[in-house]
């Protein structure tokens, strides 16, 4: 059996939503992996420079639709795209500020904004939060317009342990066009 897979050199490095909402109680979003992936992502940056890009959710200014009701369960979160809620955590402001950012209203990120943002890169290495919503999310969809997606385990986290481990389990039917792969694997294949 092969071991966790590597990206070929044009792959582009894209994190997820790694931002205080996700990252800081009282949160209710705050993903308990949080230091697991942040220290993840700080050790992939450096092998992805001039290759990255930052994705940001954010709310919807009138939510439609399912939305609605989504907003009247989590109230705290519906403000302004330039809460800090929303902001890029500090320990990543400096990469962030050089990189391009691609911010929408939906849990998948993948769309014409991340395309251009990615410079068509054949393959996508995606980490960040949170890996049972909007990292599946951008996977899936990122993989059915052909790119080759790896999903970083260890620089991911789930709404929960059990949540971001089922998540990876789903997402590994999806091979060859979405492998979950490691930290340490990306870094020998740079």
């Amino acid at each position: 059996m092969p071991g966790p897979a590597a990206p070929g050199p044009g792959a582009a490095l894209v994190l997820i939503d790694l931002q205080n909402v996700f990252a800081h109680p009282p949160s209710p979003w705050a993903a308990p992996g949080w230091a697991t992936a942040l220290a993840g992502v700080r050790r992939l940056l450096p092998g992805f420079a001039g290759r990255t890009v930052f994705t940001r959710y954010v709310a919807p200014p009138q939510p439609e639709g399912a939305w609605r009701a989504y907003f009247e369960a989590w109230p705290f979160a519906q403000v302004p795209p330039e809460d800090p809620l929303y902001a890029v955590v500090d320990e990543l402001a400096d990469a962030a500020a050089g990189a391009p950012t691609v911010t929408a209203t939906t849990f998948g990120k993948w769309g014409p904004e991340l395309d251009e943002a990615t410079g068509a890169a054949p393959e996508l290495v995606l980490a960040g939060v949170s890996t049972d919503c909007c990292v599946l999310s951008t996977a899936l969809a990122a993989a059915d317009a052909g790119r080759r997606v790896l999903v970083v385990e260890d620089a991911c986290a789930g709404a929960s342990d059990a949540d971001h481990a089922r998540a990876l389990d789903a997402m590994r039917l999806y091979a060859p066009l979405v492998e979950v792969t490691t930290v340490d694997a990306v870094l020998a294949g740079r």
